[in-house]
């Protein structure tokens, strides 16, 4: 199987589970949350019925933020590794959605904090998935640029080490898909693991970084490989914010900063 094949498979199983958990993820999160206080008042009822409803609807938007970045690195990959062109011009459209989401969800956060007296457990999960939104709009960021380095490094013939970033990117967009299939279960194993799997990214990281650095025997223009160096590096940070949403996620599930 190509690397085309595994990211197009990678993203419709993301896309299947995603779907699968959003109606149960509300019950999953109620489960690990404290019971909210209940003063026996009409108000009081009125309060938490509305703050049970606003971060269900956060709960939902926080995945669907994840499915589009999920979508705009896979597109990302397919642009600079398939020589889509077409796949880096849609990256630019699913960036503003994305961007739309961040700031949706961190007001609301911001307003629910503010004006809906949660409990202590509901502002853990608040401000963990402020901090969770800005990582994957940074990955979202991460994808665009990898689009415009595709757009770039097109003109110029294929790189040896092309083969071995491209499961590089492969591997950090596992660790993404990961993490937010940790988020949709709660599971705080999966969400803590992921940052054994950030070595292996920094590890081709290094491999390709070396020998880009190390080549000698370059002729003609210098930008491909300065565009490849650019490229590797957006895809270690990527990975990187991977490995802190899975954090988030065991922030959320167990009250622990790791």
């Amino acid at each position: 199987m190509d690397a085309n094949s595994l990211t197009r498979d990678n993203g419709k199983i993301l896309k299947l589970i995603l779907l699968l958990e959003l109606s149960s993820l509300s019950e999953n999160y109620r489960s690990v949350k404290a019971p909210l206080s209940n003063h026996g008042s009409n108000s009081s009822n009125n309060c938490e019925s509305q703050l049970t409803r606003d971060i269900r609807r956060l709960e939902r938007d926080v995945l669907r933020m994840g499915a589009l970045t999920e979508k705009s690195f896979r597109l990302s990959h397919q642009a600079l590794f398939a020589r889509d062109l077409s796949a880096a011009q849609e990256l630019p459209q699913i960036d503003k959605r994305i961007d739309t989401f961040y700031r949706q969800i961190e007001l609301e956060c911001t307003l629910i904090m503010t004006s809906l007296a949660p409990t202590d457990r509901d502002l853990r999960c608040l401000s963990a998935f402020m901090q969770l939104v800005r990582d994957l709009e940074r990955i979202g960021d991460y994808a665009e640029d990898l689009g415009e380095i595709a757009v770039k490094i097109f003109p110029y013939p294929q790189h040896r080490l092309l083969s071995e970033i491209a499961m590089m990117s492969l591997h950090a967009q596992a660790m993404l898909a990961t993490s937010l299939v940790a988020l949709a279960d709660l599971d705080e194993v999966n969400a803590r693991n992921i940052k054994y799997l950030d070595d292996t990214v920094d590890n081709a990281y290094e491999r390709v970084y070396n020998a880009l650095a190390q080549q000698h025997d370059i002729s003609g223009a210098l930008e491909p490989y300065l565009l490849l160096g650019l490229a590797i590096r957006c895809l270690e940070r990527m990975a990187d914010h991977a490995t802190n949403i899975g954090q988030r996620v065991a922030y959320i599930v167990t009250g622990q900063r790791s």
